[in-house]
């Protein structure tokens, strides 16, 4: 089966600098992510600019920086239409009929409530109503005839008012509620007809995690959890996994969703580390906290194969976490103190030489001869007294893009002329 081809049109796109361009770019990188084919269609930019995987159509009438189109705003701003407008309309058409007839989606970022280009404005509308245009979605960040700043460059009539006419063959989208409100009240529908979808963030960017960290990441669940506790150490028994298993279970006994990772393996050519090993593995299943809790020496590219790595990934681990924790018997120095600490990651830990001696009162130190729901307790006072940790957590969680895609911008794909409610 043919998979759904979208293309995504603004005046220009990257590597020009700009709020919309970079939300295009974003854009373009999760379709390609999710297998959707993309092609963007701009007045300006560079194929180079985008992202691997998507197309570039370049038709220079597009831009709101082309001459022909400067001249002719100049001329509307003062709420006049210049004798060149329907030329420049007709151009547009006939080069957008040419591009746009193959694609099944087409979101269109301001080009319906922006009045930079009005002619492209013009000609989206002619689209539409020839059926060139299947299913259209417009992306509005602005609107000028609500903005105090630029309300003056438009006028009563055709074809300002396009900017402010509701189709109900378009589905829109805001950035925001506020900007939700406004939207509909200038297109005089119902609230529900226009969706918000928030813009995202790039958790890998961000982060500063490799490819390898970032795929790794995701296969662990990382970015999805509420709680990511993270465990740099090797499999052996002064670690004290055993007891971190018995947290985790607290924690999900009381409705959190905890990730509980350990990065290291166990020594395949000790037969008591790997005893320790399996033994782990048996209290995880009894415990029922296997999705919660995973090695990984288990969580490679292939799962039936040990799966080791490096010092890289393992600081991409500790800042994609949100607690490094260390309920160890022993330690001889303890060196993730420091590693989470110089990025800034809460370290929750026994009284080992680096919490006490370094650490000091910046760590969260815990006694093992407590019962591990007392400890689950105490990371969860932490994690909900935290307002860094909690808008971190929403954000990770809820406001990647490749969590937006999925949960927002993908089903607004299968909706037909926007007639359907996410």
């Amino acid at each position: 089966m043919r998979q759904s081809e979208t293309a995504i049109l603004h005046y220009t796109a990257p590597p020009v600098v700009g709020g919309v361009e970079a939300v295009i770019g974003a854009h373009a990188q999760v379709f390609g992510q999710a297998g959707y084919p993309v092609t963007v269609v701009a007045g300006w930019g560079e194929r180079a600019g985008l992202p691997r995987r998507t197309g570039f159509i370049r038709i220079p009438e597009m831009d709101s920086q082309h001459e022909r189109v400067m001249e002719a705003s100049a001329v509307l701003e003062q709420g006049q239409v210049p004798p060149g407008f329907d030329d420049l309309v007709n151009l547009l058409v006939e080069r957008l009929t040419v591009v746009l007839g193959r694609f099944d989606h087409v979101i269109v970022h301001n080009v319906f409530t922006k009045h930079f280009n009005l002619p492209l404005t013009a000609a989206l509308h002619y689209l539409l109503d020839a059926d060139v245009i299947h299913r259209c979605i417009a992306w509005c960040h602005d609107f000028t005839w609500a903005s105090p700043s630029s309300r003056s460059k438009v006028h009563p009539g055709y074809p300002w008012d396009l900017l402010r006419s509701y189709r109900s063959d378009v589905a829109y989208v805001t950035v925001s509620r506020r900007r939700q409100r406004a939207l509909a009240a200038l297109l005089g529908c119902p609230l529900e007809q226009v969706h918000v979808i928030y813009n995202g963030t790039d958790a890998k960017n961000l982060l500063g995690l490799s490819t390898e960290g970032y795929r790794l990441v995701n296969r662990l669940g990382m970015l999805g959890c509420d709680l990511a506790l993270l465990m740099p150490v090797r499999v052996t028994q002064a670690k004290n996994i055993e007891y971190a298993l018995q947290v985790v279970a607290a924690l999900k006994g009381r409705g959190c969703r905890p990730k509980l990772i350990v990065t290291g393996p166990p020594d395949p050519h000790d037969a008591q580390s790997m005893a320790y090993f399996q033994l782990l593995q048996a209290l995880r299943r009894q415990l029922e906290v296997e999705p919660e809790m995973r090695f990984v020496y288990e969580s490679g590219p292939d799962p039936e194969q040990p799966f080791t790595i490096g010092t890289r990934v393992v600081g991409d681990l500790i800042r994609a976490s949100d607690v490094v924790f260390m309920p160890s018997h022993r330690e001889g120095f303890g060196m993730p103190v420091l590693e989470a600490g110089l990025v800034g990651v809460p370290v929750v830990c026994t009284s080992v030489p680096a919490a006490e001696e370094i650490g000091g009162e910046d760590v969260i130190l815990i006694d093992t001869d407590a019962d591990p729901t007392h400890v689950a307790g105490q990371i969860l006072s932490w994690a909900e007294q935290s307002p860094v940790h909690r808008l971190r957590r929403r954000v990770r969680r809820d406001y990647t893009w490749q969590a937006i895609f999925r949960r927002d911008i993908e089903p607004l794909l299968g909706m037909p002329g926007g007639e359907e409610s996410l």
